[in-house]
């Protein structure tokens, strides 16, 4: 019994890295110009109160941007942040998130 138990963890946690490591940081980096806007073509934002996007844990990032893409953060910001993210496939958030994480 112990084996399988091993080997399903081993299995759940590999796919976990998978879903997460299929960002393309080039491509993000192309995509980020309206990211720049208030979040700083470095990552760092330009208005106080605005997160910081440089060296942010990827998958924290993709998790954040399609909770904003589905509706289901009601933040302050979400008001600006939802338009931003329902313009985005899943594809063009790991891109994102891959290019912000590696700053």
């Amino acid at each position: 019994m112990k084996p399988a138990i091993m080997t399903l963890a081993f299995t759940i946690s590999t796919f976990s890295v998978s879903a997460f490591a299929a960002g393309d940081a080039a491509a993000g980096q192309a995509k980020s110009g309206v990211c720049a806007a208030c979040h700083g073509s470095d990552g760092i934002a330009t208005i106080p109160g605005y997160p910081n996007l440089k060296g942010q844990n990827e998958q924290y990032l993709v998790s954040a941007m399609k909770a904003y893409k589905n509706q289901e953060r009601k933040s302050q910001l979400a008001a600006i942040m939802q338009p931003q993210a329902m313009m985005l496939s899943d594809q063009d958030i790991e891109n994102l998130a891959a290019y912000y994480a590696g700053l």
